[in-house]
């Protein structure tokens, strides 16, 4: 993979000294943190950036989980529109659907949980049926990352060096991950990778939206909009094919704005697939916009990734326990937009190569940024 010169300039604008408002009423960027816990003999930190408009998101050193964020609607009422747990109880326990983290070191599904890399077959743990699935069964959402505040008030900077072996996979990686909120509310995920050997990375960020702020238990009246004329279909386990098919006429359809239950039903377990974004370059692009019109609240999501994963909260059930305020996260109580390299792309010599090698630098930018109207 390449290092894009362009993070360098987007980097530059978006750095981590982001001036506060000029309304004296307003607070500057500000970061603060609170200890919720030990996992083995770790200390877990929850931080929490606020920008001058009041937009607060937060973040554990524990998989890098999004626990909150937090935002205005249009009546300009503060709402948390992500899914996840009033403790750390919550996020530790058995069946936790990623709310929030950091997946890698492969985000998604590959086949089987086998590939062949410079030739040899590595076997990876199967947890998703017959594949491996997120990095698999202690990725990176399981572990404990080291954490930095960067100058500035808006930025926290986490890193992981994931070990030769680790669930599988060739070559000692070191993963980096900033975390920046801007005073345009805007969330940027900086990901950066390095290895000494060669490896599969595909790197991502897994947070449940809805951005009614839990007034609506599910995402059916969301509109979504994908900018994606594509997609790879899947087999019965969620595996792509290797076909790349156009949308127009089905109900992979998301070119305009469409509430998400329209056509839902249509589809045979619900959204959980790959769309191939109708990249111009190798920049920062729109993605994808998501619309709740009761609260006003919009989101667009923008990214150098050649593709993301729409999945409708397929899984999500009623059972888990510990979640914010005791609510039911049942079937569909929210939606998940993972950029991304495609699934399954180590067995898929036709999908863009997520092989990152030695002396390379594997980088993905990804925004979300919240707006009303």
């Amino acid at each position: 993979m390449k290092k894009y010169s362009f993070l360098i300039l987007f980097a530059a604008a978006f750095a981590c000294k982001n001036k506060p408002s000029a309304d004296a009423k307003v607070a500057a960027f500000a970061i603060s943190e609170a200890a919720i816990g030990k996992v083995d003999t770790s200390t877990i930190t929850e931080y929490t950036i606020s920008n001058p408009s009041g937009m607060k998101v937060s973040i554990l050193n524990y998989g890098g989980t999004v626990t909150k964020i937090i935002t205005k609607d249009k009546a300009g009422n503060d709402g948390d529109v992500v899914l996840g747990f009033d403790s750390l109880a919550g996020n530790l326990q058995k069946g936790n659907p990623y709310f929030g983290v950091l997946v890698g070191r492969y985000a998604n599904r590959i086949a089987k949980g086998k590939f062949t890399l410079d030739g040899k077959t590595y076997q990876l743990a199967t947890n998703n049926g017959p594949n491996a699935l997120h990095g698999g069964l202690k990725g990176y959402d399981k572990v404990v990352w080291t954490v930095e505040k960067l100058a500035g008030d808006s930025c926290l900077q986490l890193t992981y060096k994931s070990k030769d072996g680790e669930e599988g996979y060739p070559g000692n990686v070191v993963a980096t991950v900033v975390y920046t909120l801007s005073s345009a509310n805007e969330l940027k995920i900086d990901y950066k990778a390095t290895t000494d050997k060669a490896t599969p990375v595909n790197l991502t960020n897994h947070c449940y939206f809805n951005l009614s702020a839990g007034a609506d238990s599910t995402i059916l009246n969301h509109e979504l909009t994908l900018v994606a004329d594509k997609y790879t279909p899947v087999d019965t386990t969620l595996i792509p094919t290797g076909k790349i098919e156009p949308v127009k006429g089905t109900p992979m359809d998301f070119t305009a704005p469409k509430l998400i239950g329209k056509d839902l039903a249509s589809v045979a377990g619900g959204y959980d697939h790959n769309w191939v974004l109708n990249k111009t370059g190798k920049g920062l692009e729109l993605a994808a916009t998501l619309y709740h019109v009761a609260s006003g609240r919009y989101m667009e999501v923008f990214t150098t990734e050649p593709g993301i994963q729409f999945y409708s909260g397929n899984f999500l059930d009623g059972t888990l326990t510990n979640t914010k305020g005791g609510k039911k996260y049942v079937q569909h109580a929210a939606l998940c937009l993972e950029t991304q390299h495609f699934p399954d792309s180590p067995n898929e010599p036709s999908f863009p190569s997520v092989i990152l090698k030695s002396g390379e630098t594997y980088t993905h930018t990804s925004v979300y940024k919240f707006s009303v109207k």
